[in-house]
């Protein structure tokens, strides 16, 4: 066990299903035999969530980690003191939601540049709540890029053979257009390159999309292509890459679900979330449940690492215990290959 990598996930917004997710992830015995994990945020909320979920788990609060004993039916919180569970509302955008959020989100880069963890699970938060308790960031890649110096990063979406990674992500569409750059093509695919090397392929396959439709069809709905995309490619391919494009979108993905390519590069937000959101959330009529809600989110680019799941806060199921922990679960099983991984390296 000790030689395991430890592991601080955060609760996420209080408020949402977050704290759900991440009790009922401690349940699973694959998290012991991968990781050592210890939760980010409030001790009183977590204590809630075990509660509502009925769960045989005792809460250990904790105030350094290495106070936390990382046993088996016990959830070892490092505790903030940042919330009160006994008024704070399931399912509401809250200030004191928000900030007790991001409390936990940087606490744990706190102790991922100590070094006193190997790596970071965010479960997620609400961007409204966020910026109501005045933390003004558009998410948490923004928020690790800020409080670890880092410049060049980029958002990396993984589930089975889906990998997608994004030119811009949270800007408008129109500003999404303009930064669609030759140099930031070449950026992002250098940085998805070396990710799907991390996690075990010799030699990547990397397909970059078009911005327009049918990739501008030789410059008839767009110009973007000939004068950034085709030029990225070009010296990617003089670099050695092993790259394709660029690629319609609306073929692309679906290639990448077979398995003709590794790696995708999306040129914005949307155009590589929408695919990769369905093949991994299924919906099931009947019941009128998410059955499987998978895919995590990994922030390329970062001295630490960090992966979090793919999806929101979900308000409208909140306080439930309905809550599916298989993307969280998916997102432990990455960041404890990666901190191994790195670890070797």
């Amino acid at each position: 066990m000790e030689k395991l990598p430890i592991l601080a996930i955060t609760m996420g917004d209080p408020a949402g299903i977050g704290p759900e997710i991440v009790a009922k992830s401690f349940m699973e015995d694959r998290v012991y035999e991968q990781c050592r994990p210890i939760v980010t945020g409030d001790a009183g909320i977590m204590e809630r969530a075990v509660k509502l979920l009925n769960l045989p788990l005792k809460v250990n609060a904790v105030s350094s980690v290495s106070d936390a004993k990382f046993e088996r039916g016990t959830m070892d919180v490092y505790d903030l003191k940042c919330c009160n569970a006994d008024t704070l509302k399931f399912g509401e955008v809250q200030a004191e939601a928000g900030n007790a959020a991001f409390l936990a989100i940087t606490t744990a880069i706190d102790l991922a540049m100590k070094n006193e963890v190997d790596g970071t699970v965010t479960a997620p938060l609400n961007k409204a709540a966020l910026n109501l308790a005045g933390h003004h960031f558009d998410g948490h890649t923004e928020i690790y890029a800020h409080f670890t110096g880092t410049k060049k990063y980029a958002m990396l979406l993984a589930d089975a053979n889906m990998r997608v990674i994004h030119v811009s992500t949270h800007v408008s569409l129109r500003e999404a257009c303009d930064r669609c750059k030759k140099e930031r093509i070449i950026e992002v695919t250098e940085l998805i390159n070396d990710a799907c090397k991390m996690f075990g392929i010799e030699n990547p396959r990397i397909g970059i999309a078009g911005l327009n439709p049918h990739s501008s069809d030789n410059g008839l709905f767009g110009w973007e292509e000939e004068k950034e995309i085709i030029p990225a490619v070009e010296e990617l391919k003089k670099r050695g890459f092993n790259v394709d494009g660029p690629i319609p979108p609306d073929t692309l993905f679906a290639k990448a679900k077979c398995g003709q390519y590794d790696g995708c590069v999306a040129m914005y937000h949307d155009q590589g979330h929408i695919p990769f959101k369905v093949v991994g959330f299924n919906w099931n009529k009947e019941t009128g449940k998410m059955e499987t809600v998978e895919g995590v989110n990994i922030t390329l680019g970062l001295p630490i690492i960090r992966v979090s799941v793919d999806h929101g806060t979900a308000f409208d199921v909140a306080g439930k215990g309905i809550a599916s922990p298989d993307a969280l679960l998916l997102s432990i099983d990455y960041a404890s290959k990666m901190a191994k991984n790195r670890k070797k390296a």
